[in-house]
């Protein structure tokens, strides 16, 4: 017990961004809890008297009804409700932007390959889970998304009209919706998502935390503060200080006014309707792909127009995701474990794929307000819609060409640090009246920092082919292997040689004696022995 609770975590600012989803997580529960407290899960037709004189004597649903209930006359009731909103708005989103941290400093890499899947599959979850959240009101808003959904069910080919049937429990809307949405709502996917937690939270101790690279940090050890009595003081802390902002969040700004929607109607769509933002993607893919898609086979009509941006793409992307490490580790044939992170400009090609992601991600999003664009920017729709259609294409590549080579631009830049010092300011004149500027090393703990990784190995085929001419198994995919890997490290640039500084060290020495007209050095820099080593042929794990 004394160990575990003495156990270190390392302390930096971007490891808190988990934290954020944790405890907001913790706040939806707390929340929610008192919402379900008042709110009615019933789909039966009631006529609304209640506080709010726009609405009163308007037919609704108990579950409309109970929600405006909430809203104006349980005390607390609607600070609560838009607690809950905001929670799940920065729960999903702090999940995206941790999901990112991670990828980009190749901390999913072995052995946390199952804890990266279990994260994907808790953004997916949560995603879920505010679909169904912020259906249950049964506004007006609330039910065009429920409306949209049906849709996408029955475009499922030859099973869609069955799902929906089974779904709504007859023909749309039907009465059993918001119970069932209800029941999945706070009963199921709140279970999936405390045990993969907890599941995420065992691997996230069992593994130890990753660290950034730094003197005195190795992949065997983990520098950092203990989690009693420091780590428990500060991760308290900081949960009071989420709660505190998701709080006045809730207190100062308006989510979900549904008592400006009005209940669910059929008739009737609210112009400008767009779901919460982490449904926008999907939607902006339905906006901009061209109408007409259909394919008729055996008498049953293939909706490519609708399966493609909501049934095909989302979950293909949420594999892609999935597969990040498993795909990186096999081009790259790395089976050890890593503990300490890489910064983003060492593994060019990841960050550049993620940063096309992002960007398809990004214009995918934007293209779901096209309308609301349109209006701000006072443009053609049109035009808008046939700029997306191209920039989704184009976007991803050229995105992805500019970080790939920004990262190695990047990595130049901390060589010429390493061997020629940083950039003072200061202009001098050589006897030949030759200007430069100054140079002076950097610190023995910077030069370590930016030397501490390993230089990038290009996977080579041993040959097609054995002592006796046959072919070897594999060969093709061990070609597509090598391929790959040359792909993804031929432009990077490696760290210096040991020779390479050494030599940059005695020029400086020398350039400072010429430039002093001293016969000792001056600002000359005495690498110490860590850093030889950390620039040594052999990789840093072997020391």
């Amino acid at each position: 017990m004394k160990k575990n609770l003495r156990k270190v975590f390392p302390d930096h600012w971007s490891f808190m961004l988990g934290e954020i989803a944790l405890w907001s997580f913790v706040v939806l529960l707390l929340t929610g809890v008192f919402l379900t407290l008042w709110f009615n899960p019933s789909m039966g037709h009631v006529t609304y008297e209640g506080s709010y004189d726009q609405l009163r004597g308007v037919g609704m649903s108990e579950s409309m009804a109970s929600t405006l209930n909430i809203s104006f006359d349980v005390r607390g009731g609607l600070l609560m409700r838009q607690m809950h909103h905001w929670a799940a708005m920065v729960f999903i989103g702090s999940m995206m932007v941790h999901l990112l941290r991670v990828a980009f400093t190749g901390a999913y890499r072995k052995p946390r390959e199952l804890n990266w899947v279990i994260g994907c599959i808790l953004l997916l979850l949560g995603t879920l889970e505010g679909f169904t959240g912020y259906s249950l009101p049964d506004d007006l808003l609330s039910g065009t998304g429920v409306r949209a959904a049906d849709g996408f069910l029955k475009a499922t080919p030859v099973a869609g009209s069955y799902m929906s049937f089974l779904l709504f429990g007859g023909e749309f809307p039907g009465e059993s919706i918001i119970p069932r949405l209800y029941i999945v709502h706070v009963l199921l996917i709140p279970g999936l998502l405390l045990a993969l937690i907890a599941a995420h939270m065992l691997l996230l101790v069992y593994h130890k935390h990753t660290q950034w690279p730094g003197p005195g940090r190795t992949e065997q050890n983990v520098v950092g503060y203990p989690m009693l009595p420091v780590y428990a003081a500060k991760a308290g802390g900081f949960f009071f200080m989420v709660f505190g902002v998701i709080a006045l969040m809730g207190g100062l700004m308006t989510i979900n006014p549904v008592w400006k929607f009005g209940p669910y109607d059929p008739t009737k769509v609210t112009a400008g309707s767009q779901p919460d933002w982490y449904m926008g993607w999907p939607d902006g893919l339905l906006r901009i792909i061209p109408s007409g898609w259909e394919t008729v086979i055996f008498g049953y009509t293939i909706s490519w127009n609708v399966m493609i941006p909501i049934l095909i793409v989302p979950p293909l992307m949420l594999v892609v995701l999935m597969l990040l490490p498993f795909l990186e580790s096999w081009i790259t044939g790395d089976k050890r474990d890593h503990h300490l992170l890489q910064r983003p400009r060492n593994a060019p090609t990841r960050t550049a794929v993620m940063v096309a992601l992002m960007t398809f991600y990004g214009l995918a999003w934007a293209a779901g307000g096209n309308d609301i664009i349109a209006i701000k920017l006072d443009a053609s729709i049109n035009q808008i819609t046939y700029f997306i259609r191209v920039a989704i294409f184009v976007g991803p590549v050229v995105a992805f060409w500019i970080t790939r080579r920004w990262c190695i631009s990047l990595q130049r830049h901390d060589n010429e640090k390493l061997l020629h010092g940083y950039e003072t300011g200061i202009i001098t004149r050589s006897v030949d009246g030759q200007y430069a500027e100054r140079h002076l090393p950097i610190s023995g703990s910077s030069a370590y920092t930016l030397t501490a990784r390993d230089r990038d190995e290009i996977y080579t085929v041993a040959g097609d082919t054995d002592a006796a001419g046959v072919a070897a198994p594999n060969s093709r995919s061990e070609k597509l292997r090598a391929k790959l890997s040359s792909w993804m490290y031929v432009h990077n640039v490696q760290k210096p040689t040991r020779a390479e500084l050494e030599e940059a060290h005695h020029h400086a020495e020398h350039e400072a004696q010429l430039q002093s007209g001293l016969d000792h050095p001056v600002d000359g820099h005495q690498f110490d022995d860590h850093q030889l080593r950390n620039t040594d042929e052999v990789p840093l794990r072997d020391h």
